[in-house]
């Protein structure tokens, strides 16, 4: 079983440019997008949040999605641990001249850090970051994202499964762990999750099935 990595807040300061490189390589960002552009979860006026953005794979796939379907824009609030991500990000959406997304530092383990006003939210998405929060405090994790969610609301999360492959790509290079089907129904169970169910990207992008779960729930 890969062991969590010492620091990912120095690993990911160190590789922000080497990881928005890999996931450019596996076209995982447009995977994103393609998911939420025909997802039902998307409406006009929600009020939604990436936790653990990193360099904005999903960020800015929930923010075309919304573009591309003619919704209304929201305000979309974002956070990541590692500055250096958040300033990839910041680039990318200034570079686009994209407005209305607000970022700030935060770790998922101390919510408490967040502005004043982050709660409440429509939708809670999350990919590629919650692998980093050790085993043991994994559901602890689920349970303080599940509070940011209105009643009513919906959490989204992509996370990397456990297997033969993923083992040596992501869990040794990436120092990260890996879950089971069975591991994160068991997880979500334990935050207090409702109605979970696992969804799958678009038929162009099922190359990326061995990858990850995609893991929807209600408050």
């Amino acid at each position: 079983m890969p062991a969590i990595a010492a620091d990912p807040l120095g690993m990911f300061t160190r590789r922000s440019g080497s990881y928005d490189r890999f996931i450019h390589l596996v076209r995982y960002p447009q995977a994103l997008r393609a998911y939420f552009r025909r997802s039902p979860l998307l409406r006009s006026g929600l009020r939604i949040l990436d936790a653990g953005c990193g360099t904005g794979a999903l960020t800015l796939a929930v923010r075309d999605a919304i573009v591309s379907r003619g919704l209304t824009p929201v305000t979309m609030q974002a956070f990541d641990l590692t500055p250096a991500m958040l300033e990839r990000l910041r680039a990318k959406l200034a570079a686009a001249g994209v407005t209305g997304v607000e970022l700030a530092q935060a770790d998922v383990l101390r919510l408490d850090g967040l502005p004043a006003g982050w709660n409440d939210y429509d939708l809670v998405v999350t990919a590629s970051m919650l692998e980093y929060v050790p085993r043991d405090r994994f559901a602890d994790a689920l349970a303080e994202l599940r509070k940011l969610v209105r009643p009513g609301g919906r959490f989204v999360l992509f996370i990397t499964k456990r297997n033969w492959l993923m083992r040596p790509l992501i869990g040794t290079w990436w120092d990260s762990n890996l879950y089971t089907a069975a591991e994160l129904t068991e997880a979500f169970g334990r935050a207090g999750f409702q109605d979970v169910s696992f969804g799958a990207f678009p038929f162009r992008y099922k190359y990326l099935a061995p990858w990850g779960h995609i893991v929807e729930a209600a408050r």
